[in-house]
């Protein structure tokens, strides 16, 4: 779970810092952790309120088919469209990484493939992404999962350790860093929102305890999201205290390219993201088993033929571009608000006896009309940023 929540999100918490205002965005932080802890829990509970085991057959008993397809809809498009940004980061980090420690590559004419990044996300997806995929139980997952957690330390660590010693070139002005709030906000809810999602991979954590109570997801739960905001406040005050106004979306290219710790972070990163797209295609797989064969027997080739399906398609999409640009931010925005917020809360809020405004039901209240607004805030910014041309145009190198 920790190493679901603590993902690609984590590097851009100091630019929401940044977006938010400085006093302002660790509110946030703090609250939304806060608000994560809670709806991860909702979603488990819902499913024992319902008498359900997963959150697609949850949202179905609440909400009829309606609920099924809109769950199943923002599960696939929220896991696959990470599992396309994992293989764009992989593609981004690695080839720079190589290029650093062996910058003879580029000169050679049959290694050069080596600091190619479409090579690399091949390669990659081929021999670590794919065979992992394969795995039937998500249990199978953890030890890759555990490199992935002890990698994203060294990355938090890294950010922490030469943000002290960075060179007085690259720090931004210190005027006015100290914010209360800046215009920003609703971009910072989604950046942090999008970082502590993992409320699609809930129910298959949750199946994979051993003995599966609720006593022990809770302490599962709160032991993650515990460790993850500590490691996003670290993450997030450090990075931006050094960078400030120069503070980009991924904080490691606010660092030298020839800084060899940094590199070790960005070689870190690119490995976590190829140990942890398995962990989204299982809940991409899992959605394709739900909606067109449900009940029907484990049938191995169709097993390997949608993991393939999956992870190769997100794999030729990442190939296209280094950037996906404003469909992926509306399909993430939409999707990590929906997963987070609106669906446990609401769920939770049909299943459950009394008024509205009872102190069982008004936060559930609350958290709908939150994430309901914020999801309508960030797709408002989105595609006024599509129709008036304010979107990144990154080349690929």
């Amino acid at each position: 779970m920790a190493n679901s929540i603590l993902g690609a999100g984590i590097i851009g918490l100091p630019y929401a810092i940044k977006q938010a205002g400085f006093v302002t965005g660790i509110v946030l932080l703090i609250v939304l952790a806060a608000v994560t802890d809670w709806t991860i829990r909702l979603v488990v509970l819902n499913a024992k309120l319902s008498g359900r085991d997963s959150y697609i057959d949850v949202m179905a008993h609440t909400f009829g088919r309606a609920g099924a397809g809109a769950v199943s809809f923002f599960q696939f498009a929220f896991a696959f469209g990470g599992m396309c940004a994992f293989n764009v980061i992989i593609g981004d980090s690695i080839p720079h990484v190589l290029a650093f420690v062996f910058p003879f590559l580029k000169e050679h004419a049959g290694l050069r493939l080596l600091v190619d990044r479409r090579f690399i996300i091949v390669l990659c997806t081929i021999t670590v992404s794919f065979p992992l995929s394969l795995h039937r139980d998500i249990v199978k997952l953890s030890k890759s999962s555990a490199f992935a957690l002890v990698s994203m330390g060294v990355i938090v660590c890294a950010v922490v350790f030469r943000s002290v010693g960075v060179d007085p070139d690259l720090k931004g002005s210190t005027a006015g860093a100290i914010s209360l709030m800046k215009p920003g906000v609703f971009e910072a809810i989604g950046v942090i929102s999008f970082a502590f999602v993992c409320h699609h991979n809930t129910m298959f954590i949750y199946k994979s305890i051993s003995v599966p109570t609720l006593d022990r997801f809770n302490a599962v739960t709160h032991t993650s999201t515990s460790l993850s905001l500590v490691c996003c406040l670290l993450m997030s005050v450090t990075g931006y205290l050094t960078f400030t106004d120069k503070t980009e979306g991924n904080i490691l290219n606010n660092f030298s390219a020839d800084d060899w710790v940094i590199n070790i972070a960005r070689f870190c990163f690119g490995a976590n993201m190829s140990t942890t797209i398995p962990l989204e295609n299982y809940v991409c797989r899992e959605v394709l088993e739900d909606c067109f064969w449900r009940g029907q027997p484990y049938n191995r080739t169709r097993h390997v033929l949608s993991t393939c399906a999956i992870v190769f398609s997100a794999m030729f999409i990442s190939l296209l571009t280094c950037d996906l640009g404003v469909v992926l931010e509306i399909a993430g925005g939409l999707s990590a608000t929906a997963l987070a917020f609106i669906f446990p809360a609401g769920a939770f809020f049909v299943l459950t006896r009394g008024p509205w405004n009872s102190r069982q039901k008004l936060p559930a209240v609350i958290c709908v009309a939150f994430g309901t607004i914020v999801l309508l805030m960030s797709t408002g910014i989105a595609v006024t940023k599509a129709f008036t041309g304010n979107v990144s145009h990154k080349k690929c190198d």
